[in-house]
C-alpha cells in the first residue's frame, strides 16, 4: 500500500492533533532522579521540570503518552520538544544535549506512529516536530527602562532553531509545527530556518504555524491582531496556520473565523480545556470541550483540531469522535481582495 503523506491526508478529512504533553507527564509525579537518569546523574543544576529531558531519561513514559493519544483517535503526535532549543535549555545548562533531545523525541514518536499505522493502514499516523517560542522575545524589550533593548537577535534565533530542526528531521518527523507563537518575529526566524534547511538539504519538510491570543484583546503578546499575524507569515508556503493555548475553544472562535475566511492555507486549532481556575488548573470536561469545538466543525472552520493545556486522551477521544462527523474546510481561491 502506498504511504499517504500528511499533505494528502489533510485534504480528505479533519486531522486530529494530540493533547497536552505536560498534563500527562504531571500524572506520573516524577522526581529529580527521573529527569537525571544515568546520563545526567551528576549534572550541576536541578533538572526537575525539564519535561523535554524525559525523552532521553524516561522514554518509556513519553512513548506511552503518544500511544494513549493515538488510541484515543489522534492522527498527529507532537514531539516532546517544546523547549528543546539551546536558548530554552540554557536555563538548565543543557545546551549540549539539544540535538539528542530533538532526535530522540522524534524517534520515539515516529516508532509509535509507525506501529499504529501498521495496525491501521487506513488511518496513517503522523509526527509533528514541536517548535516552541523559546523564553526570549525578539520584538519586545524585557527592560521597561530600555525599550530598545533586545535579549535575543534574529540571527541567534535562526541558529537555535536550525539545530532543533536538524534533530527533529533526522529523527523522522513528517511536519514541523511552530507553535504557541506570542512574538511573530520569533516565528519568522523559525520559518526562515525551516526554509533554509529545505533549501540546503533539497528537502520538502512542510511547516505548520500556530499563534496564541494572549487575552480578550484578541492580540498576540507582541500586539498583532489575527489578520496581522496571518499577513506576517503568509509569504511562506505553509501547510497550515492556526491558534493554540491561552484561550479555551469558545474564546478562540472569532479569531478562527478570521483565519478560515482569509487564510490561503489549511487552518488548525488546539485550544486549552477551557480557562484556568484560581489554582491554574483546567476543569473543562471532554464532553463540554467537544461540544464547543463542534461549533467550529459545523461552521467549516478547520482542517486540524486538537488540544493544548489541560487536555487528556479523554478530551482527544471526544474531539475525534466529533471531527469524524464533519468535512474539512476547503481552501478558497484567492479573489483579489486584500486581507
Amino acid at each position: 500500500m502506498k504511504k499517504i503523506n500528511i499533505k494528502e491526508a489533510i485534504k480528505d478529512r479533519i486531522l486530529v492533533l494530540d493533547g497536552a504533553m505536560g498534563t500527562m507527564i504531571q500524572r506520573h509525579k516524577l522526581e529529580e532522579e527521573d529527569f537525571r537518569g544515568k546520563r545526567f546523574k551528576n549534572h550541576a543544576t536541578s533538572l526537575k521540570g525539564n519535561n523535554d529531558l524525559l525523552s532521553i531519561t524516561r522514554p518509556d513514559i513519553i512513548k506511552e503518552i503518544h500511544a494513549e493519544y493515538f488510541r484515543a483517535g489522534a492522527d498527529i503526535a507532537e514531539t516532546n520538544t517544546f523547549s528543546s532549543t539551546t536558548i530554552a535549555q540554557a536555563d538548565y545548562q543543557l545546551e549540549e544535549a539539544v540535538y539528542d533531545l530533538n532526535f530522540q523525541s522524534a524517534k520515539i514518536a515516529r516508532e509509535v506512529a509507525d506501529e499504529f499505522t501498521k495496525n491501521e493502514p487506513n488511518k496513517p499516523r503522523f509526527v509533528a516536530g514541536s517548535i516552541g517560542p523559546t523564553n526570549r522575545t525578539a520584538s519586545l524589550s524585557p527592560d521597561v527602562n530600555d525599550p530598545g533593548f533586545r535579549a535575543i537577535t534574529f540571527e541567534e534565533l535562526v541558529e537555535a532553531y536550525s539545530e532543533q530542526i536538524k534533530g527533529l528531521v533526522d529523527g523522522g518527523v513528517d511536519v514541523l509545527l511552530v507553535e504557541t507563537v506570542f512574538d511573530t518575529l520569533n516565528a519568522k526566524a523559525a520559518l526562515f530556518a525551516i526554509e533554509q534547511y529545505n533549501m540546503v538539504h533539497n528537502a520538502d519538510v512542510p511547516a505548520m504555524v500556530s499563534g496564541t491570543i494572549t487575552d480578550a484583546s484578541g492580540r498576540t503578546l507582541s500586539g498583532q491582531t489575527t489578520e496581522a499575524f496571518l499577513i506576517s507569515v503568509e509569504h511562506v508556503d505553509l501547510l497550515s496556520i492556526g491558534l493554540n493555548c491561552a484561550l479555551g475553544a469558545e474564546q478562540l472562535r472569532p479569531y478562527l473565523q478570521t483565519l478560515a475566511r482569509k487564510a490561503p492555507f489549511f487552518v488548525s486549532a488546539h485550544p486549552n480545556a477551557g480557562l484556568p481556575n484560581q489554582f491554574g488548573e483546567y476543569d473543562q470536561s471532554p464532553d463540554d470541550m467537544a461540544r464547543q469545538i463542534e461549533v467550529f466543525l459545523k461552521e467549516g472552520l478547520l482542517n486540524v483540531i486538537g488540544g493544548c493545556c489541560g487536555t487528556t486522551p479523554d478530551h482527544i477521544k471526544a474531539i475525534a469522535d466529533k471531527a469524524a462527523q464533519f468535512n474539512p474546510r476547503k481552501i478558497k481561491e484567492y479573489d483579489g481582495e486584500t486581507v
